[in-house]
């Protein structure tokens, strides 16, 4: 009778640990970059890219709470802040390629600290990734170091612990107007 209760219980905790591992899953809100803007703010294209905090009233400042605390999904490219060679410790997930580094800085509602729960690989600047973890709004500051030089860059939103994984493309990804003196960076790599 007693191995017959402890079958019935290991049976019972196994089919728990599914249903609460399928739930998690559940869970996740896939999210697009305009999730994290206020409604009224202007999207890309209506700001002339590039879209930069300094063209909007409140300079990209205001953020969205909506998403506190929530465990989302989100694409977009990243970009470096901490790496030992091909390992990345800590990235910025911006909407487009170039970002923060070849062309001016997204406002901050549109700029994510990711940090990986494990290094993230990552092969090349601006790599198509879905980062999911627990969206936190607040302001941080990240320093880059690019070609050029240091950059600061602000972001509205940070993701810690997060899982990290390749992309073939970002969704909702900006694309630069033909007349921009970036778009080269539309050009997909061979």
């Amino acid at each position: 009778m007693n191995k017959r209760f402890r079958s019935c219980a290991t049976l019972a905790a196994v089919l728990l640990l599914v249903a609460s591992g399928t739930h998690a899953s559940a869970d996740v809100a896939h999210i697009f970059w305009k999730d994290l803007r206020p409604a009224t703010q202007a999207i890309a294209e209506d700001a002339n890219l590039p879209m930069i905090a300094a063209k909007l009233p409140d300079h990209g400042e205001t953020l969205s709470f909506d998403l506190r605390d929530k465990t989302i999904q989100l694409a977009g490219y990243a970009l470096p802040v901490d790496r030992e060679g091909d390992l990345v410790y800590q990235f910025l997930l911006v909407p487009w390629t170039g970002a923060c580094s070849h062309m001016p800085t997204p406002p901050p509602n549109q700029i994510v600290l990711v940090t990986p729960a494990h290094p993230y690989k990552m092969k090349e600047a601006y790599e198509p990734v879905a980062a999911t973890g627990v969206l936190q709004p607040g302001m941080e500051k990240s320093q880059l170091f690019i070609l050029d030089g240091v950059s600061i860059v602000q972001s509205g939103y940070t993701v810690r612990k997060a899982e990290v994984t390749s992309v073939d493309s970002v969704p909702d990804a900006v694309t630069l107007p033909v007349n921009s003196p970036w778009n080269f960076l539309n050009k997909k790599k061979n």
